[in-house]
């Protein structure tokens, strides 16, 4: 049986029935009771509404008749009641509250009525949502013409309420989360930008009166309390998002605008309390801090680290503290001093090599051609001195760059390298240094050793070695360690290896020479075919390139089994020498993998523009590898720290150990608690140390 149609005027003039009763209902006017069977009768005609066939289907119309059933509701009804309570603050903002409160109620309700025509054609459409029309009638026809009111109504209560009378607070809650719902951007832009004009208005009078009238004293507590109420007031009915800026605003009324009268009654007065001064001195340097770090992070990697130390320099010289507070300096250096450790803390979060990286760059760049001053060391240094949570991970990378720096020979003389670990020496104590310090002295002796090497060849032509040979002596334990792997060398080598070890066992004894080829440099003359070309190469890639000396073409397998390298070693040399910008040899097939199937040739057609080119390896991230040393220096450090309060004591219970322990340490880095329960437990294994019988929690040194 085919449904009869439903005319418009016939089935829009009984759901008006329907909303007119919700309308009264949401206003608290008697109405007949609105019956479920009622609601659904309503439901079942938009619904056969909008499924009959075209052109019967008045979806859209039912959509616009919705529309301007709100905006008659607001004009006719929401808006006048509005109107008639404009004189007075406290009945306007009441009736706001229970107007918007009725609204929402009435909007949800109707919205149920056409809850078809809301989750299909208003969903395929792309329409606004009932809820949204509904809730954006009450913004756009009552609020828009309103607002001027209303705000003025808000400010008013709030400086009465700072004048010491009181407010109702609940409400002015309820009317601040009416800006809120209606579109946060509307209490941001219309309100809270207001506020915070009135707020500065206020105070201004208010800070110019106080200063002229009281002691510096009751000047700062009277700032004390204003800023503990503006904060009750954001407890209270405030949004959360208003505190920084109302703070930022009573602070700057306060001292900024008066610095220079502060600083008068500073030299007049004898008794004086700098503490809040000092206090709003950091959020300061912090604040505009935070403000250059934000420009920064928005730039690439690269650009980041030549900003990065400039910025903070500048910062630092802006706002270094001068002899201006008598005995009471001390208290703004230790607040800038915080300031530039939270500051840096935020700048370089976890970017310790960050920080190593962007100190060889300016050492390189500026010894590299000019004489660095004591000035701009201090300068660095100075910025490392804020680094203060991380700085052995710091030295970790610092002396991987140092290392770098010295076996290159980069042009950075030792004076140089000597004057910044001097000044880091000061800064940070003769621990944080030791390794670096005797990394330059190692240097320095190797270059002694170097000299009487070349003697040594030139009064022994037996000895000579075929090729050039410079051999840098390192200190275990001193230098980082780096990953090497033994490989078959060519015999000009061994030839070398085998003079240099003659040469040294005449001149010590009892020593033994470890050789690590993986920082090793060769000097390789490539004769192709359009011209000779020096390429400067790893040892190993040296060794793997001095096979094709023999012949032209190796299979994978061929060149694995004469240098007995394993796998992903040889893997990483041949594709450096194949696969990568200078390609000395080419593979079949021609892929940018290398496989074990893979043939190599000599390409002798190879060329390049340069007559000197450098061959780089594959870089591989060892920064795990960093972290792990940093940890394992700092489980000696806690062992040793342990086994010292131990011995003094004899017998100590856990927590006092613990805490003598941190308290030791902490100099040093910020120890962790569970890993000096750690430590405890090893030595107790290793019997240094031992359990009392009778209480767990005591422990006694053993001898």
């Amino acid at each position: 049986m085919e449904r009869k149609i439903i005319d418009f005027e016939q089935g829009w003039e009984k759901i008006q029935i329907g909303i007119t009763a919700l309308k009264r209902k949401s206003e608290c006017l008697h109405v007949p009771v609105l019956l479920a069977q009622h609601t659904i009768d309503i439901y079942t005609i938009v619904y056969r509404m909008c499924t009959q066939k075209s052109p019967n289907d008045f979806s859209w119309p039912l959509y616009q008749k919705y529309c301007e059933t709100m905006e008659e509701h607001m004009n006719s009804t929401v808006l006048p009641a509005l109107n008639e309570k404009r004189g007075d603050e406290y009945m306007l903002l009441r009736e706001l509250v229970e107007r918007w409160s009725n609204h929402k109620t009435f909007v949800k309700s109707v919205s149920l009525l056409f809850l078809y025509l809301d989750r299909f054609f208003i969903f395929r459409r792309s329409l606004l949502s009932l809820e949204e029309v509904g809730l954006g009638c009450f913004r756009d026809l009552v609020y828009n013409k309103l607002q001027c009111k209303i705000r003025e109504a808000v400010l008013a209560l709030v400086d009465r309420e700072r004048e010491g009378e009181d407010i109702d607070r609940k409400l002015m809650k309820q009317v601040l989360e009416f800006y809120v719902e209606i579109g946060e951007e509307r209490y941001e832009e219309d309100f809270e930008s207001f506020m915070l004009k009135d707020t500065a208005s206020y105070y201004s009078c208010k800070a110019s009166s106080w200063i002229q009238e009281g002691s510096i004293d009751d000047y700062l507590l009277k700032f004390e309390e204003c800023l503990k109420k503006e904060k009750e007031r954001v407890t209270h009915y405030l949004h959360f998002s208003s505190e920084p800026n109302l703070v930022k605003v009573v602070e700057h009324e306060f001292f900024f605008v008066h610095e220079n009268q502060l600083l008068e009654k500073t030299h007049s007065e004898k008794q004086i309390s700098l503490a809040p001064i000092a206090k709003i001195f950091k959020q300061r340097v912090t604040e505009e801090g935070g403000e250059d770090n934000k420009a920064i992070n928005d730039q690439v990697a690269s650009a980041k680290e030549q900003v990065l130390i400039r910025k903070v320099i500048e910062l630092h010289e802006k706002y270094m503290v001068i002899e201006c507070f008598q005995n009471h300096s001390t208290l703004f250096y230790k607040a800038l001093k915080r300031a530039f450790e939270r500051l840096c803390s935020k700048a370089v979060a976890g970017s310790d090599e960050l920080l190593a990286t962007f100190c060889d760059k300016i050492i390189l760049k500026r010894w590299g051609s000019e004489v660095l001053s004591d000035e701009d060391i201090e300068k660095v240094v100075m910025f490392l001195a804020y680094i203060s949570d991380e700085k052995y991970l710091f030295a970790e990378f610092y002396r991987k760059k140092l290392t770098l720096r010295l076996l290159l020979n980069r042009g950075v003389s030792d004076d140089h390298e000597r004057s910044i670990l001097t000044k880091l020496k000061q800064q940070h104590g003769g621990q944080f240094t030791f390794k670096m310090e005797r990394m330059v002295t190692d240097l320095t002796l190797s270059r002694e050793n170097q000299n009487s090497f070349k003697e040594y060849v030139a009064n022994n032509h037996v000895a000579k070695p075929d090729i050039g040979l410079t051999v840098t002596l390192l200190t275990t334990g001193i230098w980082p360690s780096y990953k090497t792997f033994g490989i078959e060398l060519p015999s000009e080598m061994v030839k070398c290896v085998e003079v240099f070890k003659e040469f040294y066992e005449k001149k010590t004894k009892g020593r033994k020479l470890t050789w690590i080829h993986s920082l090793g440099t060769c000097h390789v003359n490539g004769l192709f075919d359009q011209k000779p070309i020096e390429l400067i190469v790893s040892t190993h890639q040296a060794v793997v390139l001095l096979l094709f000396n023999t012949r032209d073409k190796f299979s994978y397998i061929d060149i694995q089994t004469q240098l007995n390298v394993g796998h992903e070693d040889l893997v990483g040399l041949l594709h450096s020498l194949s696969c990568c910008k200078y390609k000395i040899l080419t593979k079949e097939p021609a892929t940018e993998t290398v496989s074990r199937t893979d043939v190599f040739e000599f390409n002798s057609k190879f060329t390049a523009r340069m007559c000197r080119i450098k061959i780089p390896l594959h870089h591989v991230d060892d920064r795990k590898k960093f972290i792990e040393n940093v940890d394992k220096d700092r489980r000696y450090a806690i062992d040793a720290a342990i086994v010292k309060i131990m011995k003094g004591k004899k017998a100590l219970g856990h927590q006092q150990l613990v805490s003598e322990c941190v308290g030791q340490l902490s100099r040093m880095f910020k120890p962790d608690i569970k890993a000096i329960k750690i430590r405890i437990d090893d030595l107790i294994t290793r019997d240094y140390l031992e359990r009392d019988m009778e209480n767990p929690n005591m422990f006694r040194y053993l001898a």
